[in-house]
């Protein structure tokens, strides 16, 4: 008899005072378990009332048919991206342990040992003075990474006047020099500006930034159709200093990143498993971007289920650039799944060398001593 899936379970977890980690767990009729992150921060309740609409479509779901249940899932908001992909996420972590094989074989095979990491430190850097960035660049360093990531344009918007603006962007750049004079010359840099700039800004800031030496410059303006004219000449900027623009952290599916790429709009592209469509819409992704000559690099600066099947889809990938990983927010990070998380060596890590589906679970004994939430469970509320 064919297994399917049994219950489907949505958790809250609070991790520090600012971050709130979302979970969906799986369980099959046989008992076997897999697990996703719908992380989405500030609209937990947006997710929970998603599974609530549409989570009836998940239980019941054979195994071996991800395809199928992919089609019936929501992607039109945000919050239904996440729920969507979560789901997504755990249907395959169930389907490779029922297999008795790890994540990435299920999606094609180990094609790589090492996988590239880079440290962002942000969310970790409770100081936001530059001295408090260059700490935490620092203790990155010491941990032998060799590729760090900041977003220190705090209180910047792009509905500010620009005198309002001026001292902002100057706060953020002193925080982006202590930042290199922290790692040396030679390391990479990447800003993330959480589309704070207006275009005109964006530029300012660039050529500002030339002697600094960034490797990327991420997000300075909304991932808008209507902002493609603008990113197309910011990316050209970027470019003539040797400074890659990223950006598309939110996208959902393959249609999100179409006019971008048309467009040729950015030269890394930064898919998330938790919004983009869950492990097997990532694969296609990177198929896509490969075609057209542009740079995977996958957003995962959240929770640990998120960055496992992250680490499994970049396993399975032959060609890859780098990923995301958050660097030192909490150590829940590895106590919520038991400590089992590989470590990262010089800026590489790696997927465990045992174990199936994502090689990882929650921890119950850790879930427990939080101040857990079910948020929704098979069809009822919590």
């Amino acid at each position: 008899m064919t297994d399917t899936i049994a219950s489907v379970t949505v958790i809250a977890v609070p991790v520090t005072p600012k971050t709130v980690w979302t979970f969906i767990h799986l369980v099959s009729a046989s008992g076997i378990e897999g697990v996703g992150e719908a992380t989405l921060t500030g609209q937990e309740q947006a997710v929970a009332a998603v599974a609530e609409r549409c989570g009836g479509m998940v239980a019941g779901s054979p195994l071996g048919e991800a395809s199928a249940l992919f089609t019936r899932m929501p992607f039109g908001t945000l919050a239904e991206a996440a729920f969507s992909s979560g789901v997504m996420q755990a249907f395959r972590d169930l389907e490779a342990r029922h297999q008795g094989i790890s994540a990435a074989a299920l999606l094609g095979g180990v094609q790589r040992a090492g996988i590239p990491v880079y440290a962002n430190v942000n969310r970790r850097t409770l100081d936001r003075t530059p001295a408090g960035f260059a700490a935490s660049a620092g203790d990155a360093v010491a941990a032998g990474h060799q590729a760090f990531k900041i977003a220190p344009f705090d209180g910047l918007s792009p509905d500010l006047s620009s005198a309002d603006a001026k001292p902002l962007i100057a706060h953020g750049i002193a925080r982006i020099e202590a930042v290199r004079d922290a790692i040396g010359p030679e390391k990479r840099l990447m800003v993330d500006c959480h589309w704070r700039f207006q275009t005109d800004w964006a530029l300012a800031a660039l050529d500002a930034l030339k002697p600094v030496g960034l490797h990327w410059f991420e997000c300075p303006v909304p991932d808008t159709e209507a902002m493609i004219p603008d990113l197309v000449r910011i990316r050209a900027a970027a470019n003539r200093q040797g400074v890659l623009l990223a950006g598309l952290e939110n996208a959902v599916l393959r249609r999100g990143f179409a006019p971008f790429l048309e467009a040729r709009a950015y030269d890394v592209m930064m898919p998330d498993v938790k919004y983009a469509g869950g492990p097997d819409e990532m694969m296609r992704i990177a198929e896509l971007f490969a075609s057209a000559g542009v740079v995977f690099s996958p957003h995962n600066p959240s929770g640990p289920i998120c960055h496992t099947h992250s680490l499994h889809i970049c396993a399975a990938l032959p060609d890859l650039a780098v990923l995301e990983t958050q660097f030192d927010e909490t150590p829940r990070f590895d106590t919520l799944v038991g400590n089992e998380l590989p470590a990262s060596e010089e800026g590489v890590t790696t997927i465990r060398d045992s174990g199936t589906g994502i090689g990882v679970t929650l921890d119950q004994t850790a879930l427990d001593g939080l101040d857990t939430r079910v948020l929704w469970q098979s069809g009822r509320d919590a």
